[in-house]
């Protein structure tokens, strides 16, 4: 990795949206290029996807609860603050994905962007390698997936909704929040819940199927908020949603500890004792097939109001997911289409 001595400002930026002043915290931006894949297989049956592409790792957004924080131990770095400031860029990555579907061995699956990291951090609007990624997507009419938290996916709305014609493509907006005090306790740095709103309006305007999710739903702290997130979802233009109870895997329970004690003190214990409560008396469960949802009778409270909601809005009704026959649109562009382009 190559330490960048003076990273863009992605605050400068015309297509970041900040409320304020943007955080004071020193960014640390590595350029890697000796990445040698970039899609990546999920072999978690907890996981609603196979395949997933990150451009990036860690993620300054700087969610206290992110799942993906121990993977920044892997590079050497912390879990804790250095995964919001200590940002590394895969500058090589539409190369390799190219390389990678060229492949006789890519059959054209869906890809996912997201998993370790947003795929639209703000660092993104100097970068560009999650466009370029779409790009190449649609030169090979391959389907997309994106979760994000972020309204620059606006950026990209037309490669977005060329794909969508063209082979499939949706966007989920990541909104586990009805209030911006609630949801900065958090995820200080995340952009504003009306954003995401705004902007999933603006993609489902524009043709791209887009829906929500409540994720992660934080018991004794926004599992009220699901029949309105779902309601504005809907108004929106959101067709599917879905939600994950919350997950601490290794360093993550300690800092969420932290910083849900220092931002709201008064509703700490009582938002940990949920949580164990529907972890069996845990604060994270690693096993398949429970990491993502709890049990007992609060847990089962909390699925029956997300269910009872969005079958009453409607969500979820035309989802094609796990269809056994897909439809099928990539294709390997060759030398004589070229010649046209």
């Amino acid at each position: 990795m190559r330490y960048v001595e003076n990273p863009p400002n992605p605050w400068l930026s015309n297509h970041v949206e900040w409320i304020g002043e943007p955080p004071e915290v020193r960014l640390e931006v590595f350029e890697e290029d000796a990445t040698r894949t970039i899609i990546n297989k999920n072999d978690s049956p907890d996981v609603g996807f196979d395949y997933s592409v990150n451009v990036y790792r860690g993620c300054q957004h700087a969610c206290t609860y992110c799942f993906s924080r121990p993977t920044h131990e892997y590079l050497g770095f912390g879990a804790g603050t250095d995964f919001e400031r200590k940002i590394v860029v895969k500058i090589n990555a539409p190369r390799l994905l190219r390389e990678e579907m060229m492949k006789p061995s890519w059959k054209g699956d869906e890809l996912v962007f997201s998993f370790t990291s947003d795929p639209y951090l703000p660092l993104e609007a100097h970068y560009r390698l999650t466009r370029a990624c779409l790009e190449v997507c649609h030169e090979f009419r391959n389907p997309v997936g994106i979760v994000t938290k972020s309204a620059l996916v606006r950026r990209d709305a037309d490669v977005l909704a060329a794909l969508a014609r063209e082979a499939s493509a949706a966007v989920f907006f990541t909104i586990g929040f009805v209030d911006n005090k609630t949801a900065r306790a958090v995820e200080p740095h995340a952009p504003s819940v009306d954003s995401r709103f705004q902007a999933m309006e603006e993609l489902a305007r524009a043709g791209i199927p887009v829906g929500i999710g409540i994720a992660p739903v934080i018991p004794g702290l926004n599992d009220p908020h699901i029949p309105q997130l779902l309601k504005r979802a809907k108004e929106a233009g959101a067709r599917h949603a879905f939600i994950n109870l919350l997950r601490l895997p290794g360093s993550v329970a300690p800092y969420f500890e932290q910083r849900l004690r220092e931002e709201m003190p008064d509703r700490a214990d009582r938002v940990l004792n949920r949580l164990r409560e529907v972890r069996g008396g845990k604060l994270n469960v690693s096993e398949f097939h429970k990491r993502m949802r709890g049990e007992g009778e609060y847990w089962n409270v909390i699925e029956q109001s997300f269910r009872v909601h969005a079958r009453r809005l409607g969500f979820n009704q035309n989802d094609t997911r796990g269809d056994p026959e897909p439809r099928r649109t990539f294709r390997r562009p060759t030398a004589q289409a070229s010649l046209f382009e």
